[in-house]
């Protein structure tokens, strides 16, 4: 099993805009198969060094290519995504 993490800082990161980007996320559980388990979370510090959004997916190392072009991560989420983000950073590690 792995766990993959990506953080992102969003242009705009209203209140509003933090809490669409998590919707988004979310809305991959229960359409994206090989996700085992998701966890999104909002920061709440707004420190200079913060990011505003996490994800956290847990799933099987040998699906993780299968996530990574998955249409509705890819054609929803990843397209929204790369639209409201200013940057992100991911790591993934086995667990």
């Amino acid at each position: 099993m792995i766990k993959h993490i990506v953080c992102f800082k969003l242009k705009d990161n209203s209140p509003e805009e933090c809490q669409k980007a998590k919707d988004v996320l979310m809305s991959m559980k229960g359409k994206v198969p090989m996700i085992k388990q998701i966890e999104v979370g909002i920061d709440f510090l707004h420190s200079e060094r913060s990011y505003d959004i996490i994800l956290q997916v847990t799933l099987e190392k040998s699906e993780l290519d299968n996530y990574k072009n998955d249409p509705y991560h890819c054609n929803v989420v990843k397209k929204h995504m790369h639209s409201v983000r200013e940057s992100s950073v991911a790591v993934d590690y086995e667990i």
